[in-house]
Order: C-alpha cells, then structure tokens, then sequence
C-alpha cells in the first residue's frame, strides 16, 4: 500500500487516465474528487463490496433451482 500526505487542492494520479484530487480535510473526513474514463466504473468500497455479495446470492439461487430441477422437484420461484 503506498501511503501520501496531500493538502487540499492537491492531485496524485493512477497511471495516464485517473486522477484523485484532495477536495477538502475537515471534520474527521476527507473529500475527494476522482476524474477517469467514463469506462471505468468507481465505487465507494462498501457499494462494491454489496454488489458482489448481491451477485453470489443471485448464484446460488440460480443453482439451487437448477438441482431442483435436475431431481426432477420443483424450481423455487
């Protein structure tokens, strides 16, 4: 992990196309702008982390329904 101090106002940059700007530190918190390739999708940690946990359960929904179907039982709907 490579840890920077930066003031407000100031920019560190992730290869050519992103760039983090300090916006401002207050209040126990940090603002943070971010300027990227509309392609490339930015999320805060805890949203990406429920998407992924949203598209495990969707999995294995899916599989339950599939080995009920292949036992000749009923999908769950």
């Amino acid at each position: 992990m490579l840890i920077l101090s930066r003031h407000a106002g100031e920019a560190i940059r992730i290869g050519h196309d992103v760039r983090i700007v300090v916006i401002h530190v207050g209040g126990g918190k940090v603002r943070l702008g971010i300027e990227g390739p509309k392609q490339l999708r930015i999320l805060r940690e805890e949203l990406y982390d429920m998407v992924i946990d949203l598209n495990q359960q969707a999995k294995a929904t899916d599989q339950d329904a599939l080995d009920a179907w292949l036992h000749g039982g009923d999908a769950p709907r």
